[in-house]
Order: C-alpha cells, then structure tokens, then sequence
C-alpha cells in the first residue's frame, strides 16, 4: 500500500527531507552511476510528492513545477528498487498529473527506455533523443484536457 502527499520545499519535515535526498541520491547518482549535483534551486520552489508505505517509509518520489502560468514540469519520478515490481511509478504518476490544473502544458526530460510508460499518460516525444549524463533522454510533453 502507498499514500501520496505534496508538500512545498518549507512544509518538509527535516527526515523528510533527508529521505527524499537518500532516496534520489541511491537512484540517481549510485544506481545509474551519474555524479553530478543532485541538489539543485528547482528543489525551492516545486512541489514533492511523497509517496510512503504503512510504516511511513519514503518509496517513491517526484516533483512538479510550474514555469508559467500554463506549463509544468515534472520530473524526478522514482521508486524505490525493491517497491518497482508494484506499480507505484504509474500511482505515483497519476497522483502528480491530479496535482496540475488543467489547461497545462506538462513537460518531462524522459529517459528513453521509460517513452512507452510516459506516452501511456499521454506525452508525446518532442524531441529526438539525446543523451544526458550519459543516459539517453527523449524530450516529452502532455496537454491536460
């Protein structure tokens, strides 16, 4: 079982955000071997969801940000590896794209082996594919009706 909450940056407690930060540095920069800053500004301003089990343990992640009026980004979309075979990254998807009014343009650095499940919401390449440290990515992006 998993339930979804979105917190700005301000309303994280401090373990929080310590597990979001331990969760999106084990998959990021040790799993797909990317050491780069995994920290950045966009943490200030977007909106985390949190994605916890019945202990309270963080297992999937993502934030979402607006970057005007009528588009949003998201991105940092993970889960826990021992959680992937349960389906949360398509409820914890869903549960993010709930969170932006319709209207919106929503964009998503996608990485290429991950299009299919991306166009199962709706996004639509935009770009050819290109490689991000190291990972190929395909540029992405959705109108919610």
């Amino acid at each position: 079982m998993i339930q979804f909450e979105r917190k700005k940056f301000a309303e994280l407690t401090h373990q929080e955000l310590f597990y979001m930060y331990k969760l999106r540095v084990s998959v990021f920069v040790v799993e797909q071997e990317c050491p780069y800053q995994e920290i950045d500004d966009t943490d200030l301003s977007a909106t985390h969801i949190l994605g916890k089990n019945e202990t309270g343990e963080l297992i999937a992640y993502m934030r979402i940000y607006e970057t005007s009026d009528t588009c949003w980004h998201i991105g940092r979309v993970i889960v826990k590896k021992e959680e992937r075979q349960a389906n949360y990254g398509r409820l914890l998807v869903e549960f993010g794209l709930s969170q932006i009014s319709s209207g919106c343009l929503i964009k998503a650095q996608a990485q290429e082996r991950l299009q299919r499940f991306y166009a199962s919401f709706g996004f639509q390449p935009v770009s050819e594919v290109y490689l991000e440290d190291n990972i190929p990515h395909i540029d992405m992006e959705f109108k919610k009706v």
